[in-house]
């Protein structure tokens, strides 16, 4: 369970922390110390400045300072700090498709990851959906995504700011009672009976952001539908009924057909940065669920296409 913080949300953005280990050799030294040893990309210069502007504290909210002593044990919070040079603004828009007590569906965009992770602080979905509905009423601390989209994937995204009924719409993924719906765009095969079901067996692979297919009981399953033919390119319908990481990519990948711009599959690309002129043709169309308050058939689509 995440501890509560004493910080409040700053730009949209929640503090991070730390649990300090029982570790002797910080014993009786600096926090600081610890925390160039484990943050080695981060200048003491920065850390020191960080400590003494007050925007570091302990579970019970008390500023930290540079030369306090470190406390095994203990839980820190503080803001994580991306330059803006270092992250310039993602030139698309998100879009809010509904908003109820409960849910918030957003039609993503490509390229615009979904929670802070790395270099992406402020670019998020969440940090923006944070920042625009400040003046609407909400908790914004509380919106929370309720299932994964890839940086690179855009559609429909579920996100709850109910914590008492987040655990019900939490259900709908684990127990694979929301059907998703995917358009690709990917090589065209004719030699396949469409429509038809992949099951095969997904594992980590090298480096490791990467899946890969492997002999082995099945633990990733998806039907694939042709739905336009477009020459050497056709638009394919993809309906994920497991939901492991890059399933998608890399079991369209197993067929001969990968998604068209993936960067990461069949061979992963060096990272230049982004080519917004070549997105990942892959979009998250639909999901459709039976909501768990109400009982009522729910569905929503993207407005984007391929």
């Amino acid at each position: 369970m995440k501890p509560t913080s004493p910080l409040p949300l700053l730009d949209g953005i929640k503090p991070s922390y730390l649990n300090l280990p029982h570790d002797k050799q910080y014993i009786g030294k600096p926090l600081l110390c610890y925390l160039r040893a484990r943050f080695p990309f981060i200048a003491e210069s920065v850390w020191r400045a960080r400590l003494n502007s007050g925007m570091v504290v302990n579970q019970r909210g008390e500023p930290l300072h540079e030369n306090v002593l470190y406390q095994a044990g203990e839980t820190i919070f503080y803001y994580r700090e991306v330059s803006r040079e270092d992250e310039p603004r993602i030139p698309f828009d998100e879009k809010i498709l509904w908003l109820d007590d409960d849910l918030i569906v957003v039609d993503k965009p490509h390229f615009l990851p979904v929670t802070p992770s790395g270099r992406f602080l402020r670019e998020t979905l969440l940090t923006r959906l944070r920042l625009r509905l400040d003046l609407q009423h909400l908790d914004v601390a509380n919106i929370t995504p309720l299932h994964r989209l890839d940086k690179d994937t855009a559609g429909v995204m579920l996100f709850s700011h109910n914590p008492a009924t987040r655990a019900a719409y939490h259900t709908l993924f684990s127990s694979h009672a929301i059907q998703k719906t995917y358009h690709a765009l990917a090589p065209t095969r004719l030699d396949l009976a469409y429509p038809l079901t992949v099951r095969t067996r997904l594992v980590p692979s090298e480096p490791f952001f990467l899946m890969r297919e492997t002999a082995g009981e099945a633990n990733a399953e998806t039907r694939v539908r042709l739905l336009e033919q477009r020459g050497d390119v056709s638009l394919y319908e993809l309906q994920p009924i497991t939901g492991k990481k890059h399933q998608l990519r890399v079991q369209m990948m197993g067929l001969g057909m990968p998604l068209l711009n993936d960067v990461l599959y069949p061979i992963a690309q060096p990272e230049n940065g982004d080519d917004y002129h070549k997105p990942l043709k892959l979009l998250a169309k639909r999901l459709d669920f039976i909501d768990p308050i109400t009982g009522e058939r729910r569905g929503f689509a993207s407005e984007q296409g391929l």
